[in-house]
């Protein structure tokens, strides 16, 4: 504030010192203006008295250093000039100072001389005998009286700013230093200005609304304590360089922390890797979660970023006993598994004797359109069950943890291969094309996205349709497609088709055979691979389902 106080003052002297000096100059101007004119009008004068009594024999000898002398003629025409040959300039009747000379026996003028291309003052005097004398000088310009003024004037100045920059410095230090003793912790104990009352009033105000918010906030602070303290969960606070802010007592329990772990290091006071992979996802922006056993029971670790101006400022961990959920699923995924398996070889054998009577192997003829229907809904049932499987196996993540490279266009195309007779009996078109792209996943997964997809694309077609199927690479995604020319799928549908059991028509998807399975297991096998799929369709026109693996 200091500086800008002095440099406010020392502007405001400087203009007005620069304006006072203009001013100055071009009153004096003016002045000096006048005053020359009228020493020349007094110079006019007395060579017109000397020409009227000798004549041109005046001008000999006569000293025209420092004035310019022109004797006209009364028709214009130049009888002397002591700058120029007479003889060759131009009529000057048409001059101002001359034909006011002519017509009141005196004019002036002031104007710029294209002759000797200056300023000139003119002054022209009637003699007795009709003619004319007229004396001009230069008229010196405002540099030039600034050039032969600037010694003083540059001595003034120095004074001037000198002078300012002193009184700039007294006067901003005497406002700002009532100020920089401003006891802000008391505002209303100052003693200052009287305009900086409000504001103190304003500023004590504030403070005790502060100390009043800052009293509510650590009430809140302690309740809050108080309630994660008593929580059955486990929860840890930590900072963007993972160290511990908070955490309360069922996570040091878990976690097997020492009780002084505020401040230090997550690695350090966990051992835990599960735990620590979680953390450090979640610190890279991603909220990650991870079912972990600790001291005998089944944890479900979640860790989410703690976002802040865009910024990962922290993580937020929170520990669930799911041993309960954990079990009750473990009985489910076995359940699933027992009953699928179970019925899978009667089934099988049902199919054998109902192929075996659609054949007319049986002799009561009247059981063969009985045994085609027999057939068809035991290898639906089949289909069925090994859908079931699949899912359930879906559903085990970690069988499919490790990887390799799958070259999902030769996965297509085998694909595309074992399915031909079935669209031949559809008499449905099925084209591949693309390029070889390679992503890191588990084949089998990639080959029941592949086929699922193709299947639908049949089986949901109408006679003489199209399936296209390609595979392109866009950037570092393999984009995986396949678009039919069938009834496509309504809009209120679209959002649930991934869903098991889901069917868009019932009727139809017994009639071409779907368990309504075929989607879940493409979006299960697509999720483990951090694929993400789109569809897009129109009733009557056709279905694209769009999946796009990350390399």
């Amino acid at each position: 504030m200091t500086k800008r106080i002095f440099r406010s003052v020392c502007l405001a002297a400087v203009s007005v010192l620069a304006a006072s000096v203009i001013l100055f100059l071009y009153a004096l101007y003016d002045y000096f203006s006048d005053t020359q004119q009228a020493q020349l009008r007094i110079q006019t004068d007395l060579v017109s008295q000397g020409v009227d009594l000798v004549g041109k024999t005046y001008f000999e000898g006569l000293d025209t250093s420092k004035y310019r002398i022109t004797w006209i003629n009364a028709d214009g025409t130049v009888l002397y000039d002591s700058d120029s040959d007479a003889g060759s300039m131009e009529n000057h009747l048409e001059r101002e100072e001359i034909q006011d000379a002519f017509k009141d026996g005196y004019g002036e003028s002031r104007r710029y001389s294209s002759t000797l291309m200056q300023h000139l003052l003119y002054c022209a005097e009637r003699l007795s005998d009709g003619t004319v004398v007229r004396l001009s000088i230069s008229q010196n310009s405002v540099f030039a009286l600034l050039l032969g003024m600037s010694q003083p004037i540059c001595v003034i100045i120095l004074a001037a700013v000198a002078l300012s920059v002193f009184l700039a410095v007294r006067l901003s230090r005497s406002i700002v230093n009532p100020l920089n003793k401003l006891n802000l912790d008391e505002p209303l104990e100052n003693e200052g200005y009287d305009e900086l009352s409000p504001l103190l009033r304003r500023i004590d105000a504030q403070q005790k609304e502060l100390k009043k918010q800052s009293e509510q906030l650590q009430s809140k602070k302690d309740e809050l304590n108080a309630v994660i303290e008593s929580m059955n969960e486990g929860i840890v606070l930590l900072n963007q360089k993972s160290q511990i802010l908070s955490i309360n007592r069922t996570a040091k329990k878990l976690l097997e922390a020492p009780s002084d772990c505020l401040g230090k290091d997550m690695v350090t006071v966990c051992r835990n890797l599960s735990v620590n992979v979680v953390l450090e996802k979640a610190m890279t922006g991603v909220s990650a979660e991870k079912i972990i056993v600790l001291q005998g029971r089944s944890y479900q670790v979640d860790a989410s970023p703690i976002i802040s101006d865009n910024t990962v400022s922290g993580a937020a961990l929170l520990l669930f006993d799911v041993t309960e959920r954990e079990n009750a699923e473990q009985i489910r995924r076995e359940f699933t598994a027992n009953v699928s398996h179970e019925l899978k070889t009667p089934l099988q054998s049902i199919s054998g004797y109902a192929e075996l009577m659609a054949n007319g192997m049986v002799k009561k003829e009247d059981y063969i359109p009985f045994a085609k229907k027999i057939h068809t809904e035991a290898q639906r049932m089949i289909q069925l069950v090994e859908d079931i499987i699949n899912l359930s196996r879906l559903d085990e993540t970690s069988d499919y943890s490790k990887k390799e490279p799958v070259d999902v266009f030769a996965v297509a195309n085998s694909v595309v291969e074992s399915l031909k007779s079935q669209a031949e009996q559809k008499n449905v078109t099925l084209e591949l094309s693309g390029e070889p792209s390679v992503v890191s996943g588990i084949y089998q997964l990639i080959y029941g996205i592949v086929y699922n997809l193709c299947d639908n694309a049949i089986k949901y077609n109408r006679k003489g349709g199209k399936v296209a199927v390609s595979v392109a690479q866009d950037g570092g995604d393999v984009v995986l497609s396949v678009s039919d020319t069938g009834i496509g799928i309504a809009p209120e549908h679209q959002s649930r088709i991934f869903e098991r059991f889901y069917r868009v028509d019932k009727s139809r998807s017994k009639e071409v055979g779907g368990t309504g399975l075929g989607l879940s297991i493409v979006k299960h096998a697509a999720k483990i691979h951090n694929a993400r799929v789109e569809l897009k369709s129109a009733v009557g026109e056709g279905t694209t389902v769009t999946v796009k693996f990350t390399k």
